[in-house]
């Protein structure tokens, strides 16, 4: 990660030298040639990208680079955080940076020697045309074809066909299925395309899907499994009894019905003896299938039943799957054939390795074909297909730019087939310096173009969509991740026991470790991350409070929402560096709001602060307005904020993220500091909001580029009206209303404004029998989210949502009849119904018309989906 330490460092000795000088005052002529050097790395580093590949002194010059950067990195961070510490204590000692320095600028000079022994010994190198570098020549966005490639699957139709055959044969006890083959050979493919088969959908009214994994517990697996049997499921109250008593309880319900659960990715024999004590056997109903790497889990689940061996791909299906993955289409330029051809058949039947590739092809100039099938064909040399495949993932990780590679390694930090939220990600990225400023575009927009670029090289696939149509999640398959954890071992460490921690950079648990590694007393120097993944939440004790900032000083990341702080250590406001902060508040007293103290302010480099409370409402004494690097500030209370200075302008412009405030919050004092908001939550008593006796509605009008408002509702009292349209955010795109109880009369307001696109009404947003579409309203509005009202009679035609594309209808038990009307709306792609019973009729009477719509299309009107739970209705 050679390129992103040396982008980083330089912008943060721009920031230091720009705001807090005075912290390194005698070592200032230092880090000021220090800056110039690393200019000239950063250039060396982007024109070497290619040539390092298969030069190993080149690559071992980048791993000098990288080495100087971060103990230059760590020097300069430690005596700032010394110099912050002093000060706070009115001690002005001299710092100790330096001598310290001088022995970095030795070191630097070395490295600075051997790139210029490169370029012919020149003292004084042309950065300008050094920087253009020597990447690998692409096409450009704009002429790629569309790719969806989540629907390329191929060569599984048979087999899909034939174990559909199976699930639904008769069996006297419990049947387990099992597919069996090695990584990347399509196994959750293949049990994907069976649980999402319509027969399926029709035998099996209770299917659940479970990633097992490697590192699993039992009372995961049966949390998760209870979470889609029980219709409302209480968290608290489960995750509190032990893996038996969760098996029992999974069991029970299992006892009786049919049911299809599949158990994704079970790694020994071992492990699914721990899990099948909650499948009841006497149910001759119930069918599991298993995906496994090991026939051993297959022979131990079912003696009976013989594994389903998942077989290679033949030529021909190698071929039309390399076709889909490059062009989005199953034809191909005619001089690329042969080539494509060679290569197809050089993957040997392994789809991941042609979807690896094609990702690769789609990106490049026909004239790279030729080179990429050269370096296939070395691989091939390999008798194990699990060997070939690692060469394969390394040549895509090869060809990526300089720019995506630090982003595609990082993902090595999450769990093994973890759901990985993408908002999290992107703001971890930005935090560890990985996305960089440029021209207009933000970080974050430029974070998710970087991740479009990873899933458009079929390095990341897409787990879940946002109602807006971008990524929500995504995942990435086990292979690449092993890629990712060998690639950056050098600094990137997953705790499973306590170790030497002097030179690891990167720290993540996965289990519920976590105490028992505080409790080591742990010292990593150089820590810039540490994350818990680990499903359990604990209530952290008083003596394992401070162990985190006494631990790792340099912190830059900081995500341990799993651990519940009581109180926040002093030491916490030490870590100067953080940028990412995710944690949970205890709530102390059942009355009080949990606090975020003043000394918060403290951390001047802060970007995301995430802070989740078992309190109603949180007290942020903070002045967080005042906190110049500040993007992002997420909490599930709701938030009170100080009074804004009023003599400072700029502070809280970069403020992206707002959420959720209390309702007194909102007013022209704070909105005017956090002019540039994009994404708003407010909650609490509304009616003080809403009533237009306050005037606080009228201030969101300040906020001329917000996009997305979120309007929760905790008081109990029925709100009277809301304000007139033109009060909105001129910008408004998304709107999420809960526990208002408003009249469906009020709706007309929301269909005049003229940007909604999602409109989301959960808990009672609206109340009433009737709600009857008004005409000329909702002329963009594409997601529309229903739940839990008691709207029994709902009346509107096609033209009342002219451009919706995915209807929501959740927990409305009195709704009759989805509008027939809305069968019209050309755009419509899908209707998902959820313990929606009575309108289960009508739903089905739209999707016959749509089907019927279809059949007498003369172009393309697009497929049209129905999804109703549970599929009994």
């Amino acid at each position: 990660m050679a390129d992103a330490a040396v982008e980083f460092l330089l912008e943060n000795l721009k920031q230091l030298l720009l705001h807090h000088a005075h912290l390194i005052s005698d070592a200032k002529n230092q880090v000021e040639k220090l800056e110039n050097d690393l200019r000239l790395f950063k250039a060396f580093l982007k024109d070497s990208t290619k040539k390092r590949r298969t030069d190993e002194s080149l690559r071992e010059l980048v791993r000098q680079i990288r080495d100087v950067v971060y103990e230059a990195e760590d020097i300069i961070d430690a005596s700032v955080t010394q110099a912050a510490e002093s000060r706070s204590k009115k001690y002005f000692g001299s710092l100790m940076a330096p001598a310290r320095l001088h022995n970095i600028a030795e070191q630097v000079q070395t490295v600075r020697r051997k790139i210029s022994d490169i370029y012919g010994g020149k003292d004084k190198i042309d950065l300008a045309n050094l920087a253009l570098g020597d990447a690998e020549p692409e096409i450009k966005p704009e002429n790629q074809a569309p790719v969806v490639r989540q629907e390329n699957v191929v060569g599984f139709e048979d087999e899909a066909k034939k174990l559909i055959g199976y699930l639904n044969q008769e069996t006297e006890h419990l049947d387990i299925i099992s597919i069996i083959g090695m990584p990347g050979l399509g196994k959750t493919t293949l049990a994907g395309m069976i649980f999402r088969d319509p027969k399926i959908h029709y035998e099996f009214p209770t299917r659940i899907w479970v990633y097992v994994s490697q590192e699993f517990t039992n009372k995961d697996i049966f949390l998760a499994i209870l979470r889609k049997i029980i219709t409302n499921f209480n968290e608290a109250m489960y995750t509190q009894k032990s893996a038996a008593e969760l098996a029992q309880e999974v069991a029970t319900h299992l006892q009786r019905g049919k049911f299809l659960i599949v158990m994704d990715d079970v790694w020994t024999a071992d492990d699914w003896e721990k899990l099948q004590i909650a499948f009841p056997k006497s149910n001759n109903n119930g069918k599991i299938l298993i995906t496994s790497r090991q026939v051993e889990v297959a022979r131990f689940a079912n003696r009976n039943r013989p594994p389903h061996d998942l077989r290679f791909l033949t030529q021909e299906e190698s071929w039309l799957l390399l076709r889909w993955e490059v062009f989005g289409k199953p034809e191909c330029p005619t001089e690329l054939c042969v080539l494509g051809q060679r290569i197809a058949e050089q993957c040997e039947g392994l789809p991941l390795a042609i979807v690896v590739i094609g990702g690769i092809l789609a990106r490049m100039s026909s004239t790279a074909w030729e080179r990429v099938s050269t370096s296939v064909s070395t691989y091939l040399t390999y008798e194990d297909p699990q060997k070939r495949m690692e060469k394969i993932i390394s040549l895509s990780y090869e060809k990526l730019p300089y720019h995506l590679k630090e982003c595609f390694l990082y993902l090595g930090m999450f769990p093994e087939d973890f759901e990985i939220p993408v908002w999290k990600l992107i703001r971890i990225w930005i935090a560890e310096g990985l996305i960089q400023q440029r021209d207009m575009t933000s970080l974050e927009e430029t974070a998710e173009n970087y991740l479009d670029e990873l899933i458009n090289r079929n390095l990341v696939r897409i787990d879940k969509r946002k109602a807006d149509g971008k990524v929500k999640t995504c995942r990435i398959h086990d292979m690449l991740r092993d890629f990712c954890k060998n690639e950056a071992s050098y600094e990137l460490q997953e705790i499973k026991m306590s170790g030497d921690l002097q030179k690891c950079r990167r720290l993540c648990i996965h289990s519920n470790y976590v105490l028992n590694f505080l409790s080591s007393k742990p010292h990593g120097p150089r820590v810039r991350s540490f994350v818990c993944f680990n499903k359990d939440e604990f209530n952290l004790p008083n003596d394992k409070i401070t162990a985190i900032p006494a631990a790792f000083k340099l912190l830059r990341v900081l995500d341990v929402k799993p651990l519940k702080f009581a109180k926040l250590p002093s030491d916490l406001y030490h870590l100067i560096h953080l940028r990412y902060i995710a944690l949970t508040i205890l709530q102390n007293s059942s009355s009080k709001p949990a606090i975020l103290p003043k000394a918060f302010a403290k951390l001047w480099n802060i970007q995301t602060i995430i802070i989740d409370t078992t309190a109603r409402s949180l007290d942020i004494q903070a002045d967080i307005l005042n906190m110049v690097q500040l993007r992002h500030l997420k909490t599930n209370a709701s938030a009170t904020l100080l009074k804004p200075d009023t003599s400072s302008s700029k502070e809280g412009e970069k403020l992206q993220t707002l959420g959720t405030i209390s309702p007194k919050n909102c007013t022209e004092e704070i909105f005017d500091r956090a002019r540039n908001l994009k994404k708003l939550g407010i909650r609490g008593k509304l009616a003080l909001l809403l009533d237009g006796k306050s005037r606080l509605f009228d201030s969101l009008r300040k906020l001329g580029n917000l996009e997305n408002l979120k309007l929760v509702n905790d008081a109990a009292e029925k709100l009277g009206g809301l304000p007139p349209a033109y009060k909105f955010p001129t910008k408004l795109r998304s709107l999420t209303i809960s526990g208002t109880s408003l009249d469906w009369s009020q709706i007309s307001v929301l269909g005049m404004l003229e940007t909604l696109e999602v409109l989301k009404l959960k808990e009672k947003a609206f109340v009433g029998d009737c709600w009857e579409a008004a005409d000329g309203g909702f002329r963009r509005l594409v997601f529309l989210h229903i739940e839990r009202t008691d709207l029994a009679l709902w009346i509107a035609l096609g033209h009342h949502f002219p451009k919706l594309r995915r209807l929501e209808v959740r927990n409305c038990e009195k709704l009759k009849e989805i509008p027939i009307g809305l069968a019209d709306v050309p755009c419509l792609q899908l209707l998902d119904l959820y313990r929606t019973k009575h309108a289960v009729a009508s739903a089905r009477k739209i999707l016959k018309a749509k089907i019927e719509q279809q059949e007498k299309a003369t172009t393309n009107i697009g497929l049209f989906k129905l999804s109703i739970f549970p599929p009994d209705e």
